[in-house]
């Protein structure tokens, strides 16, 4: 069958328009990232349901997880399995598309720490998951990042990424682009320093931590790599801010990551600066709300652009 996947409130969902056969294993009925591929383009070739018919697509099936909090990511489908991850406590569950009624194949309950609850700032959200290598790899709300066996649901590894007792939660779904996986916290509100981890993807392991302010060497902006078009000059995460408030100025990345082969290069937008009075942190307090382009393999800032300098109004970069 063609089926359309959606996450909906409280409950997954599963509308069809027909029950035609649909091309078996081809990258456009697999859906293994965020964006669906690794430049987020969340487009499918699929072509059976169309402007024409989409008036015609009916409920068919329908499962709640449970959980009133809010469901942010989509689900995954990979190898005629449906993954689909719960806000807080993250429960990962894995449906059997092949049989009738699409029953559960197995479902990963892990152990979240639920002061989680208390130190997310905007809900006990989950922004999904993603998939590579036969392990479905997401983030779990107190600040842990953990891989699945896909077919089996066994943990494979789980690491902790964040730090609770500094406002970071890890609400948003990893991004995997080779042998890594790039995670993010939440936290700008509390006045976390923003930064993005690149884990292996075999063992959990953290590779690299990159700041998004301070100097250079915890920005890791290097010369000659690093070449921001429209900024010149050495450790501008720390110079456009006042004194060391950069240590506590926010630029989480919550949110999506996009990644291009060819240059070798992974993009990430960041976001609110902390606190948002701009008064209590003059300057530009780079590079909060600014996308950022980084080397996968080491994490070196090939170039950053702030879109909104001194911001005070929460429009986030990170989207």
């Amino acid at each position: 069958m063609c089926r359309k996947w959606r996450t909906l409130a409280s409950f997954v969902q599963l509308t069809a328009y027909s029950a035609v056969a649909v091309a078996a294993q081809s990258d456009d009925g697999q859906w293994k990232l965020p964006g669906r591929d690794a430049a987020g383009t969340r487009y499918s070739g699929l072509t059976a349901i169309t402007p024409a018919n989409a008036t015609r697509l009916r409920a068919v099936w329908s499962f709640s997880t449970g959980v009133l909090g809010g469901h942010e990511g989509q689900p995954l489908v990979v190898n005629n399995t449906m993954y689909v991850v719960t806000p807080f406590p993250n429960v990962l569950y894995a449906f059997d598309l092949t049989q009738e009624g699409y029953p559960l194949k197995w479902k990963y309950r892990p152990d979240v720490n639920p002061s989680a609850v208390g130190s997310a700032c905007c809900d006990v959200i989950n922004r999904g998951a993603s998939y590579a290598d036969g392990k479905i790899v997401y983030n779990l709300l107190d600040g842990h990042t953990v891989a699945v066996d896909a077919v089996t649901g066994k943990e494979l590894w789980k690491t902790q990424v964040a730090d609770l007792g500094q406002g970071e939660t890890t609400p948003m779904a990893p991004f995997i682009a080779r042998d890594r996986v790039f995670v993010g916290p939440s936290g700008g509100e509390f006045g976390i320093h923003g930064w993005v981890k690149a884990l292996d993807l075999a063992t959990g392991r953290i590779v690299w931590t990159a700041h998004n302010m301070g100097p250079d060497s915890v920005v890791l902006a290097r010369a000659p790599t690093f070449r921001p078009f429209y900024d010149h000059g050495t450790d501008l995460g720390r110079v456009s801010w006042e004194g060391d408030s950069w240590q506590h100025g926010g630029a989480p990345v919550w949110g999506w990551i996009s990644y291009d082969s060819t240059l070798d290069l992974v993009y990430f937008g960041t976001g609110n600066p902390g606190p948002y009075n701009t008064e209590q942190r003059p300057g530009d307090n780079k590079w909060t709300n600014s996308v950022l382009a980084r080397r996968r393999e080491d994490c070196a800032l090939a170039w950053a652009y702030q879109v909104t300098a001194s911001e005070c109004w929460d429009c986030d970069s990170v989207a």
